[in-house]
């Protein structure tokens, strides 16, 4: 697509295992994807879905093992060496874990000040503390004095995060992969990290492809996110996000807002569920044959284990790879009494 920062094009990831028989697990499978600038990406779908290996693609971390990874028109897996490290990074990833994707022996000045110097070439270590100290007050680690000395032990897993999106964002990316970034937050610090991300989306201009099982947080984006919902690693569904909460099309976004949670304990209690044929999603994928949501679809025909549906437009920008997409009921939240 043209102006794209990064495209994916008919990427199948796999990976094999055996000795002397190998067997296929396909983690991706002919995924097509396009992130422009400033876009919002909300990928979403069950653990063990693909979503972390499809970032990792995106990122430049992982190589596909067929198709093409395009950034700004460019195959990242062509491209040379020289290149490939202007590149990288322009796309930072953002780990479930921030504990983990920090230096333990660092203090928040010495994880910050080797990158600054790299990037920003601070002329004197006036410069180079001024800029550290923006950083910190732009994250919100406020006052920033009181960080600077600080380990990672000793800050929380909201406080450690923000270390990381600071981090992050010094040579200046065009995108960043944020991998569940919230899930191991506590709850109630888990909106002041959301807020963070849509500054940096909406003031520098930063795109996002945010990747959730979530889709209670993937709603803050709501007024301008693309929702991509994955399962068993092929793309289901692509929408704008409003659209795909108030009019889902696939059977398992249908599935995952009749499980969502309700504030309201009495709506909470009259909501229909869309009862699957079975609960138990799949460990591995090692066929490509049919939809592979066909085995616990409520309405699922023999085609739908047959044949492979393909992304197709229903509407405006809203794309479902769905065969019985024209034949299933109309959309009813499960919460809205009938």
């Amino acid at each position: 697509m043209r102006n794209s920062l990064v495209e994916l094009r008919n990427v199948t990831k796999y990976f094999e295992r055996g000795f002397i028989k190998k067997i296929r697990n396909y983690a991706i499978i002919d995924v097509n994807l396009a992130i422009n600038p400033g876009d919002v990406i909300a990928l979403i779908g069950e653990s063990g879905c693909g979503k972390t290996t499809l970032g990792k693609i995106v990122a430049g971390i992982l190589r596909p093992s067929s198709g093409k990874v395009l950034w700004k028109g460019k195959n990242i897996w062509e491209i040379g060496k020289s290149e490939f490290k202007k590149m990288r990074p322009m796309v930072q990833i953002v780990h479930q874990d921030p504990y983990a994707s920090l230096n333990p022996a660092r203090t928040v000045y010495q994880t910050l000040a080797p990158i600054v110097k790299k990037y920003k070439k601070p002329k004197s270590s006036k410069e180079l503390n001024e800029i550290i100290i923006e950083l910190l007050e732009y994250v919100g680690l406020t006052p920033p004095d009181y960080f600077l000395n600080k380990y990672p032990h000793h800050l929380s897993g909201g406080m450690r995060q923000r270390l990381v999106f600071a981090r992050s964002i010094i040579p200046s990316p065009k995108l960043i992969v944020a991998d569940e970034p919230v899930s191991m937050i506590d709850m109630s610090l888990r909106l002041s990290v959301l807020r963070l991300m849509r500054r940096l989306n909406e003031e520098l201009g930063i795109a996002f492809l945010y990747i959730s099982h979530d889709l209670s947080t993937a709603r803050y984006f709501s007024d301008k996110a693309r929702l991509v919902l994955m399962y068993l690693g092929k793309i289901m569904e692509v929408a704008p996000m409003e659209e795909a909460i108030s009019e889902p099309l696939h059977p398992y976004l249908r599935a995952l807002l009749s499980t969502a949670p309700i504030p309201d304990p009495d709506m909470a209690r009259k909501r229909r569920k869309i009862k699957l044929k079975e609960l138990n999603i799949p460990k591995e994928v090692s066929q490509l044959k049919g939809c592979p949501f066909s085995n616990r679809c409520p309405y699922s025909k023999d085609i739908c284990f047959n044949k492979t549906p393909s992304l197709i437009e229903v509407r405006r920008s809203h794309y479902v790879a769905c065969h019985l997409v024209k034949e299933l009921p109309e959309w009813i939240p499960p919460w809205q009494e009938v």
